[in-house]
């Protein structure tokens, strides 16, 4: 049975929109006509989740599946959670509001390491037991997880899934789909569609598999793979066309992959090892993606998404491709972290204009002879030429990546961070501009499984030294600022990352002590002191201490070719808990360039200089696909706001339903991208920042209906009135309902500065009976009066005395629901001036508590109309 979450989903709640599952290109599919119903969901709060590219092209891709639906749900923000909690309330899917228990498949994306308390937490709120062994009897979903850390090594989290995705889920989980709807028609039990599942490459289903005394993973029935197959898929544009959320979220933005896969090598990293061979998406694809998305979603924003952007080699000309043809719509574009000595003029042209976006490049270490270890490919010329570049280009602060406690790093290359920043400011002065200012963050080296440093082992004592190091040299630096990752949360990485079955204990415990959220800044010191209780309890001590001290150094006196021909056993030799899972990289090839690494010799990057023979390429992965760059448009310049005021349509609407629970920032933005959406010529503002002329009349509450909502709209080419109207109305929700249109002078006031009073109709109760005539009396009374005043406190925290009666004209009993008792609904008309002379619900629910003496409470408030001054 679906949640009734109006009783739940109250105005006090914190961000209650996010839990609406209306959002533009939200699907909602019959649930009664589905075979398989899916459930999918990005285990952080929804600002986070909402925006995850693979998470939306993943919903698209299942729900374009015949017979097959697809919902999804988020973490909810602890005051939710704990509504849902005392209420009773299973988590729920937020298209259906079904709970999750009824679905046939929940599936968790684990994209870093810690994120698994919170799907424990997730599982929890929706009444399902944790781990496959407590799930073998009763009818509950198929848990699953997928995503980088689930395919890098899901032992530490195996316990809690009844299967994992490995690698790429755009064919797999369809081919998954229909193994279900089969399973289901056939009437399999549990155990069997498992083993079904097991056949299907890329699933993991680890019931069907023991972990050895040697730390080695094996099947524990003969049919069943010994390794697992990661799956590769080819980056499908067309899907990432979807969600517009309502609130703000982290990516407010349309993302288009370009690139998926990165062959680059760089040693440390371990996506780039994770998702070859590269692949690179047709140009056309991607403008044909962008520019539809652009128009169908209304965002005024777009990224282009790779591991390596600038390794895209048609990027320039795909980037100045959309910024000519979207020239005159105010669009920006921003790229994420990207190659320094690949950035030049022509990509300094498609992510610069009117709204700069921030820059930012990753040299990651501070020595060219550490770049070298790390097979980086940057050159301190190329670092140079790069960040030269942007300064020409406009931009006066760079954001730059760095990472300590890499293999083979001494004090010298740790101060060599400094010493960069320092050589970089002063190589890029030009005259007449101001500094070059940077921001730069350090983050804390955790070595990764399926990488050539795999085997190296951290010391965190080393790296609270080395920050104090940077820090010492920082102080004495003007313009720059430094952000250090938590070393604590590094070391929590790297312990769960590369370990095994034994952690599963661990991660529960740990959720069960409030650990949660993990990587937001704001929850370490209450979820590193869980972290630290449950490993004590587990006797995994000695494992983390290992972490804190450092365990072994590859770069140490005895190398690993020496260490080989010793007696002694070889870290290299002993079998690693994620050897099971087949991502295509030979292990062979991972210790051959681990030693190139000891010898700072670097290896080129394959996608164009040659095969590094690393055993991807074949008949199960595919191979490197690089698109050669179609020819660079010429850049016909930079948005230029139309400034232009020849129409203005003042228009009148609602706030209804479900759309009362969207903050007024929300209905600016959703306005917005209305308007975008319907293509109506709309005029900007000047300056720096210019936006679209539309002036909302007066903030409505939270939570609060309305019928009666003014927006002015200001454009810079005549419409008729209708034809505005039917293209307005085509993009807003139902809930925003549009009565009626007229058009005013340009050169008229804006509606808010002619508003004078607004009528409101509230309900009110008391905490004892009341009878009608009772509530007429105190309406009487409060009408008599000439004065009730009321403490204000102003912004500055000066407080003032206000004679609220001075702002009430009307005030009127309309009906009980009880001839005997309260509620009652009220109609009052109050001040409702821009100036700030406002009359609002709850000030009247004071009058009425000062006249009464009784202890009254708001319960619902619907704005009917705002009135002008000549009314």
């Amino acid at each position: 049975m679906a949640v009734a979450i109006e009783k739940i989903l109250t105005p006090d709640i914190s961000k209650p929109a996010r839990y609406l599952g209306n959002e533009l290109g939200a699907i909602h599919k019959p649930w009664e006509s589905a075979k398989v119903r899916w459930v999918l969901t990005y285990p952080e709060v929804y600002e986070v989740g909402a925006s995850n590219l693979g998470h939306i092209i993943l919903y698209n891709i299942l729900n374009a599946q015949p017979r097959q639906l697809c919902d999804r749900t988020y973490l909810p923000a602890p005051d939710f959670a704990a509504r849902l909690r005392s209420d009773k309330i299973p988590l729920f899917a937020l298209e259906s509001r079904q709970p999750l228990i009824e679905f046939d498949i929940l599936g968790f994306s684990l994209s870093y390491e810690l994120g698994a308390t919170n799907i424990l937490e997730m599982l929890a709120l929706a009444n399902i037991p944790l781990t496959w062994q407590e799930r073998a009897t009763g009818d509950y979903p198929l848990v699953f997880a997928g995503g980088q850390t689930a395919t890098s090594n899901p032992e530490p989290y195996a316990d809690f899934f009844d299967f994992i995705a490995i690698g790429d889920g755009e064919e797999l989980l369809p081919e998954i789909g229909l193994v279900i709807e089969e399973g289901k028609a056939a009437r399999l039990s549990k155990e069997e569609l498992l083993l079904d599942l097991a056949q299907v490459p890329g699933v993991y289903v680890p019931r069907f598999y023991d972990a050895a005394e040697d730390g080695s993973v094996r099947p524990n029935r003969p049919d069943v793979p010994q390794r697992i197959l990661r799956r590769v898929a080819t980056p499908m544009p067309a899907y990432s066309i979807g969600l517009v959320p309502y609130v703000e979220t982290v990516h407010d933005r349309l993302t288009v992959e370009i690139r998926r896969g990165c062959t680059r090598g760089c040693r440390f990293c371990q996506p780039g090892m994770l998702t070859r061979p590269a692949r690179d998406v047709e140009p056309e694809a991607v403008i044909g993606a962008i520019e539809k998305g652009i128009r169908a979603t209304g965002y005024n924003e777009f990224s282009l998404l790779s591991l390596s952007c600038s390794d895209y080699l048609a990027l320039p000309a795909v980037g100045i491709e959309i910024k000519n043809r979207l020239k005159n719509e105010n669009i920006s574009l921003s790229l994420p972290s990207q190659r320094v000595d690949r950035f030049d003029e022509n990509i300094a042209n498609i992510v610069g204009g009117t709204r700069q976006s921030g820059l930012t490049f990753a040299p990651e270490a501070g020595t060219q002879r550490m770049r070298d270890v790390i097979n980086k490919g940057l050159t301190n010329e190329e670092l140079l030429r790069g960040v030269k570049t942007a300064v020409e280009q406009g931009w006066d602060k760079v954001k730059l990546y760095f990472m300590i406690g890499l293999p083979g790093e001494t004090d010298v290359d740790v101060i060599g961070i400094a010493e960069t920043v320092r050589w970089l400011r002063r190589e890029c002065r030009l005259n007449g501009r101001k500094r070059l200012d940077f921001n730069i963050t350090i983050s804390n080296f955790t070595p990764k499984p399926h990488t050539p440093f795999q085997w190296h082992s951290v010391s965190t004592t080393e790296f609270i030294r080395k920050q104090e190091l940077l820090r010492q040299e920082f102080s004495r630096m003007k313009g720059v600022k430094v952000n250090y990752t938590d070393v604590r949360i590094s070391a929590m990485e790297d312990f769960l990352g590369r370990g095994d079955r034994r952690l599963a204990a661990v991660i529960r415990r740990a959720w069960e002590l409030g650990a949660g959220m993990d990587a937001w800044w704001e929850n370490t010191e209450k979820a590193f002191a869980a972290w630290e209780v449950a490993i004590a309890e587990s006797g995994l001590t000695w494992k983390y201490r290992q972490i804190e001290k450092g365990e072994w150094n590859v770069f140490g006196e005895e190398s690993v070719v020496q260490k080989s021909e010793s007696k002694t056993k070889n870290p290299l030799d002993v079998p690693l808990p994620w050897d099971h899972i087949n991502t295509g990289i030979d292990k062979k090839w991972l210790r051959e360039d681990l030693q190139k690494a000891l010898e700072a010799a670097i290896v080129p990057d394959c996608s164009f200089d040659g095969c590094s023979h690393c055993g991807i390429c074949g008949v199960d992965f595919g191979h490197n696909i690089v698109v050669e760059p179609p020819p660079i448009p010429q850049f016909s310049g930079h948005f230029q706001p139309n400034q232009n005021r020849v129409q203005r349509f003042r228009v009148w609407f609602g706030k209804q339903g479900d759309m009362a629970l969207v903050s007024h920032l929300d209905l600016v933005r959703l306005f917005d991208r209305a308007v975008r959406r319907a293509a109506l010529p709309i005029s900007f503002t000047g300056g720096y920042h210019p936006g679209p002329r539309i002036s909302i009349a007066n903030a409505l509450p939270l939570g609060v209906t309305s019928s009666g909502e003014i927006v002015d709209f200001e454009l810079t080419d005549r419409m008729d009135i209708e034809a505005f109207r039917q293209k307005l109305v085509a993009q807003l929700p139902a809930d925003i309902p549009v009565y009626r249109i007229e058009e005013v002078s340009v050169q008229s006031p804006a509606a808010t500065g002619l508003l004078e009073k607004a009528e409101y109709f509230i309900k009110v109760g008391a905490v004892e009976p009341v009878s009608r005539e009772q509530w007429q009396r105190w309406l009487d009374t409060i009408l008599a009066l000439k004065e009730i005043v009321w403490e204000k406190t102003t912004k500055s925290g000066k407080k003032t005395l206000v004679n609220l009666r001075d702002r009430l004209f009307e005030l009127t009993l309309e009906s009980q629901e009880n001839t005997t008792e309260q509620p009652v609904v009220l109609r009052y008309v109050g001040s409702c001036r821009n100036d700030g002379t406002l009359l609002q619900p709850e000030h009247v629910v004071y009058m009425l508590e000062r006249v009464s003496g009784q202890e009254l409470y708001l319960l619902r408030v619907h704005r009917q109309q705002m009135m002008f001054g000549d009314f």
